[in-house]
């Protein structure tokens, strides 16, 4: 660590309350220069946290945590947080195996009363514990410090609605930077602005309050009234948190610790009887220039030169599943105008911004809305129009309900394309692609796909232009492909057919997605210790190949599944189908090999899929067991 002034003797909250209001100042400096250095070493979230330093910094002196609860909306800002509070020599050990989380998270201070990752939990989050703490007669604060990009999602609404109506004390924190990880989009990026352009507000009321304190005590007794009145002026009537029952103050600069501190400790110290919102305009990498100039203010980096601001980016030619898709649907549409694209706030993390320059009238990006992107998928399915949902596999699951009711039951062909499918590394457990093979292959009339490798990734987009009567899914993981040659886009597949990759005896391996590479890595030394196997690529979740299945059992000593998903999965349904057609009563042995049951902290894929047991060397060693067993389950009498 550098030579601080201040930071150095800076452990916990309690310390910087030793601090005076020019000390602080220079204390943000100070974590700022910290936060580059480790994140230049380590890669991570890195625009968001600069943009937050003073907040956290006033946030941390003004309130009394732990005790008083700090909730931060999805955590890529949470780093200055965290060199707050216990874990700055930690810093450098940033979403890498065995060190810090790169979001909040409970189990790992008890500075973090909530943990987070996915975005617009806070609200419901905080005043579930302010609820909490009301029956319980407790009196400590309660803050949600939720951005301008999180406040747009549905949830958000729904718990300040709650919350409005509650008249339970809460404070939120609007952090206003008009940089989500994308551009803002929607209604509400065009209010906060028009509401920003009113920052006049704030030296107005504060004169108006000054010539009222002037005057008579009676008259005092209005200036509340006199507040209202002159917020109703200046922003053109009751704001829309105002409606929704909150207290609104701002917009602040959240830059400005003249400002934040006193403003925070009002709205501490404030009897009011219900929640308060307070708007803090911040710039998203402030205090590092590539940040600032950068187009996304370097949200998410790989590890980087701070004098030059260069990221370490991989130096493969291969391209990433992304890619490979982005391109592929790219193609498709050229000679489709029915091909639509929908993301949810991730234009470039699914590659559809790549779709969206050569096609801006048919992308849609929605915003952080995934149970809107999906529904609205399926109203221009309705309609004939060919829609591709690019959403990862963990943020899909906030939008089950929209899946199974606006689209499997009325079996409409929207096209899901799973991105960050399986174990996705620093990331962590919060963004582990590991349920959605479960609760799709669950559903009537899906078609559910996993690419082995970026070559069937395009045989699976190519076959799926086709699929116009019922919904269909193909997931592919994050990272790049094998580096194989890539087929045309009219080479297509058979619904619900696999592929046989390897002929052999004895054990056959139904393999569902990118772990094909390892099983064949596994093959090898198997062949080596006199072992020789059968492959299959099985392509299919559902329909299954049962045909292919039937074959299998009925000439193989064991069938074992392979997959990057959790239980209830591909092997699940290959178990179903072998029992309803008693191929399990004889001799015939099954297995599995799925994710374990638990969520697996962020490391290298490679040592998490090792952790899970998914590696070639767990696969070796199965089906090693498997012949060796000898073990006879008889049935009960």
């Amino acid at each position: 660590m550098s030579d601080y002034k201040y930071l150095n003797s800076v452990n916990f909250p309690s310390d910087i309350k030793k601090l005076s209001s020019d000390q602080l100042k220079i204390l943000s400096k100070e974590i700022r220069k910290e936060m580059i250095e480790s994140v230049s070493k380590t890669g991570g979230h890195l625009g968001a946290g600069l943009g937050v330093v003073e907040l956290s910094v006033a946030l941390h002196y003004i309130f009394n945590t732990p005790n008083d609860k700090i909730i931060w909306d999805v955590g890529h800002q949470s780093y200055p947080h965290k060199i707050l509070t216990g874990r700055k020599d930690r810093l450098n050990t940033l979403r890498q195996g065995k060190g810090l989380s790169g979001f909040t998270k409970r189990s790992e201070s008890e500075f973090d009363p909530f943990g987070a990752g996915h975005s617009s939990t806070s609200i419901s989050a905080a005043l579930g514990i302010a609820t909490a703490n009301k029956l319980s007669n407790k009196s400590e604060e309660v803050i949600a410090v939720i951005g301008d990009g999180a406040i747009s999602a549905g949830m958000a609404y729904e718990a300040m609605n709650n919350a409005g109506d509650s008249k339970t004390k809460l404070i939120v924190i609007l952090n206003d930077n008009n940089m989500s990880i994308a551009k803002p989009v929607g209604a509400m990026k065009s209010y906060l602005a028009k509401l920003f352009s009113g920052r006049i507000y704030f030296n107005f009321r504060e004169t108006i309050k000054l010539i009222i304190s002037s005057f008579s005590k009676r008259f005092s007794k209005n200036a509340g009234k006199a507040e209202d009145f002159l917020r109703s002026v200046v922003t053109g009537g009751t704001t829309l948190f105002g409606s929704l029952g909150f207290y609104y103050i701002g917009p602040i600069n959240g830059h400005d610790l003249d400002v934040l501190l006193p403003v925070l400790k009002n709205a501490r110290d404030t009897k009011h009887d219900g929640p308060i919102l307070i708007h803090v305009k911040t710039q998203k990498g402030k205090g590092y220039e590539f940040a600032e100039k950068s187009e996304d203010k370097f949200h998410g980096v790989s590890k980087f030169n701070i004098q030059t601001g260069v990221q370490q980016k991989s130096t493969s030619s291969i391209p990433s599943y992304t890619k490979v898709f982005a391109n592929t649907l790219a193609r498709h549409a050229e000679n489709d105008s029915k091909i639509v694209g929908i993301t949810a706030a991730m234009p470039s993390g699914t590659g559809m911004d790549i779709f969206g320059k050569k096609f801006p009238n048919r992308m849609f990006d929605t915003g952080i809305a995934e149970q809107h992107a999906v529904t609205f998928a399926a109203g221009l399915a309705t309609e004939g129009f060919k829609p591709y949902a690019a959403i990862y596999s963990t943020f899909l699951q906030r939008a089950y309900d929209q899946v199974v009711h606006d689209v499997a039951i009325q079996s409409l062909p929207v096209r899901f394309a799973i991105d960050r499918a399986g174990l996705v590394g620093a990331d962590g457990a919060t963004h582990a692609g590991s349920f959605d093979v479960a609760y799709l292959s669950t559903l009537p009339n899906f078609v559910v796909m996993a690419a082995s490798d970026e070559s069937e990734l395009v045989r699976m987009i190519n076959t799926s232009v086709d699929i116009n009567n019922q919904p269909c899914a193909f997931r592919y993981p994050r990272g790049t492909g094998l580096g194989v040659e890539l087929p045309d886009i009219s080479e297509k597949l058979e619904i619900g057919k696999g592929r046989v990759v390897k002929e052999g005896k004895n054990i056959a391996i139904l393999n569902f997605g990118t772990r094909l590479k390892e099983c064949l890595i596994a093959n090898a030394n198997l062949i080596k210790k006199g072992i020789n196997i059968t492959i299959i690529d099985a392509r299919f979740a559902k329909p299954l190949d049962e045909k292919l299945i039937w074959q299998l059992a009925t000439n193989h000593e064991a069938i074992l599944t392979i997959e990057e998903s959790s239980i209830g999965g591909f092997g699940s349904h290959v178990n179903h189908f072998l029992n309803e057609k008693n191929l399990l009563d004889g001799s015939l042995k099954f297995r599995s090999m799925i994710l374990p049951d638990k969520f697996i902290d962020q490391n290298n894929p490679e040592e998490m899929y090792n952790e899970a047991g998914l590696d070639a060397k767990a696969i070796e060693s199965k089906v090693i067991e498997i012949l060796n067993s000898k073990i006879l389950i008889k049935k009960s009498n």
